[in-house]
């Protein structure tokens, strides 16, 4: 028979699937499930048949009521010395799988969440197994087993006495495919039928308990990004109605001033206290004050990372499968792999942020009643434009110069362009294996627009059309009063378009499409007179980039509106074949994608990304070329002790084999005592 079942999206998933196959042939009352990457240390294998008295106690006869069905433990992650990105997801997994499954296993309201938890086999094999294993909705296959058991008033409680170990993500990008690929299953857990019996017998205070028991993490994630963008938004609402730091505080108002301790900072303290009773006072500062830095880039990061696959998830309905590999931490990623994964998720909703954050700028500016700094904004969209490229190892002269010109090339290339192309270019998206930057963003636009539920999409479109309609009535008359500029350079812009789709595609035109919005100011003089330099230019330039970002906005909306309407027009045309239908709506969004300048502003972006990934990493090669701090703090002293232009291990023994102190004396990875005679003799030696 076959393993799994269904096809494309809809396919059974791979792990579930070998859980089920694989408990036909476990024998015996209990039962565990290991990953390949998990394992443990002999010392803690000897314990195991004592762990598993907890599921019948000595003085206990009756095996047809065990104490409990699922038995999880601690977990020790071995991949937090493989530099900085497993030392943050191993903090992250520690605070997880103990601190949180301690104090949940003491509210008795803790489920199973994944391997290498012990259960009851024979009650598995009886009551659905160790997981579900059906397509989009079971992705977090192994926490609806926790929801069985918590459906069947069982219990899975957790014990410290033992201790496995597990191997997690050590590079970036495979981290945040990890993060992803939960959050979007988490989005599949709300929408599930357990979820919803659950929901329905459980009180308001048990129903406290199972949120934090189930997808809290990632909705509150979700609610944090959320309240940057209102955060800023409210104080532009605020400019636009004369209201600064000074009328706010006049007012009583919390609002007046700067908000710097955020939650983020609170959850510091239980981590530190649970480190400082587990391995002292001295190792717990150290750890969490040393990597305060680190883990602020990075979870900032991930913050955004799960934000964006639930709402991808939500709107969708269906929760993909990530494949991480689990690349050693020193592996190299190019400029153009970090675009094509972050484009969507980070890049765009950066510039978004970092544009309103302009706009509130130049407002409180213009109406000189002062404004705050907004310094946590500006380290969020800071962060999800340079994280990666800090978390890139080895920033070698020779590596920014290849990433450069292959980024470059991606961006400028012509592959996908073509009308035959729009198969293939779905195709490579989905698969993410996109070749120039056209092909990136019209892959997406094509899904979107094709694929994705009408009613959605709709529910979407009159959300932004109500924004629309509100930033029109709030929005002075000065700034409104330079929308005729802008309509008049469409008008000559899509002509250019015109002349792009005529000339075979030619790259020409559509530099051209986009430069020929530089002649705005001088034509602003022409269109609407003398109001643009009353009373000096330098005065309404701040009306003039509010009004081209609204600009903007509302000519996103005219594409959206016109896509829809192509939408229903063919679902109400029932005389034309499916495929027919399907062509003609891909070359209306081909058409739009260029028309509406949604490829210009892709290119504009994508350059600020190249500029941004360019300044960031000659920063890191030249503080790599005069200390190796970036290569010691990103993977370890071993490899930074490593001379420029050498192979590590090329010629001789490891660094810390040549030390004086000798074998087993000292850590490998995170030890910063080595004498400089070692260090003088060692780099003679390689």
């Amino acid at each position: 028979f076959q393993l799994r079942l269904g096809q494309g999206d809809y396919k059974t998933q791979g792990k579930a699937c070998n859980q089920l196959n694989g408990l036909r042939f476990a024998t015996g009352h209990y039962v565990q499930a290991l990953d390949c990457n998990m394992g443990t240390f002999i010392g803690e294998g000897f314990k195991v048949p004592y762990v598993l008295r907890m599921f019948m106690p000595l003085d206990k006869d009756d095996r047809t009521a065990p104490k409990c069905r699922y038995l999880g433990f601690r977990e020790y992650i071995y991949t937090g010395r493989e530099g900085t990105v497993g030392q943050c997801h191993a903090a992250a997994e520690w605070t997880f799988g103990t601190i949180n499954q301690r104090f949940l296993s003491g509210m008795g309201t803790r489920m199973h969440y994944g391997h290498p938890d012990f259960l009851d086999g024979f009650w598995a094999r009886n009551r659905g197994g160790m997981s579900k294993s059906s397509p989009v909705v079971n992705l977090s296959e192994d926490i609806f087993a926790g929801y069985n058991v918590r459906m069947r008033e069982e219990a899975s409680p957790h014990i410290d006495a033992l201790e496995f170990e597990k191997g997690r993500e050590a590079t970036f990008n495979a981290a945040s495919n990890f993060f992803s690929k939960i959050s979007g299953g988490s989005i599949s857990v709300i929408r599930s039928r357990d979820n919803h019996l659950l929901c329905e017998k459980l009180g308001l205070l048990h129903s406290l308990s199972f949120y934090f028991a189930s997808v809290s993490f990632y909705v509150s994630n979700l609610l944090v990004d959320v309240s940057i963008y209102l955060y800023v938004f409210l104080f532009i609402l605020f400019n636009l109605a004369g209201l600064g730091p000074g009328e706010l505080s006049a007012l009583g108002s919390t609002f007046s001033t700067e908000w710097i301790v955020a939650m983020g900072l609170v959850t510091l303290v239980p981590q530190l206290c649970e480190m400082v009773l587990e391995f002292g006072a001295v190792h717990a500062l150290k750890e969490v004050f040393g990597g305060l830095f680190s883990a602020t880039f990075f979870f900032i990061f991930q913050n955004k990372n799960i934000a964006s696959s639930m709402k991808e998830g939500a709107m969708t309905g269906i929760a993909r499968y990530f494949f991480t590999g689990r690349p050693p931490a020193n592996q190299h990623q190019t400029w153009r792999d970090i675009y094509s994964t972050y484009w969507k998720s980070h890049y765009q909703p950066a510039f978004t942020l970092a544009t309103a954050y302009v706009i509130y700028s130049l407002l409180a500016v213009q109406n000189n009643e002062g404004k705050l700094p907004m310094v946590l904004v500006v380290l969020s969209f800071t962060a999800w434009v340079i994280t990666p490229i800090i978390f890139s190892p080895f920033p070698r002269w020779n590596l920014i110069m290849q990433d450069l010109r292959e980024f470059n090339g991606f961006i400028t290339g012509g592959a996908g362009t073509a009308e035959a192309d729009i198969q293939e270019v779905v195709s490579r998206g989905k698969k993410g294996t996109v070749r120039s930057l056209y092909e990136c963003g019209l892959a997406d636009e094509l899904c979107v627009w094709s694929e994705q539920h009408l009613f959605m999409l709709a529910l979407c479109f009159l959300a932004k059309a109500a924004l629309g309609f509100y930033v029109l009535t709030v929005l002075p008359a000065e700034i409104l009063d330079f929308m005729p500029v802008f309509l008049v350079l469409l008008s000559f812009s899509w002509v250019v378009v015109l002349g792009y789709f005529s000339a075979g595609l030619n790259n020409v035109f559509l530099v051209f499409s986009f430069l020929i919005w530089a002649a705005a100011i001088p034509l602003a003089h022409m269109v609407i007179g003398g109001r643009f330099a009353s009373p000096n230019a330098s005065t309404r330039m701040p009306e003039y980039v509010i009004s081209l970002s609204v600009f903007i906005f509302f000519l996103g909306l005219v594409k959206e509106l016109l896509l829809i309407t192509c939408r229903v027009i063919f679902a109400l045309c029932p005389c034309l074949p499916e495929k027919v239908k399907a062509k003609r709506l891909h070359e209306i969004i081909r058409m739009c994608f260029v028309y509406f300048f949604v490829h210009q502003l892709h290119i504009v972006e994508a350059y600020l990304v190249l500029f941004a990934n360019l300044a960031i990493s000659s920063l890191m090669a030249v503080i790599d070329r005069v200390s190796n701090l970036h290569t010691l703090f990103l993977l370890n002293s071993e490899l930074a002790r490593t001379r420029h232009g050498e192979r590590y291990m090329e010629k001789a023994a490891t660094f810390f084999e040549l030390d004086t102190y000798g074998l087993g004396s000292s850590d490998m990875w995170w030890s910063d005592s080595e004498s400089e005679a070692s260090a003088g003799h060692a780099s003679t030696a390689v």
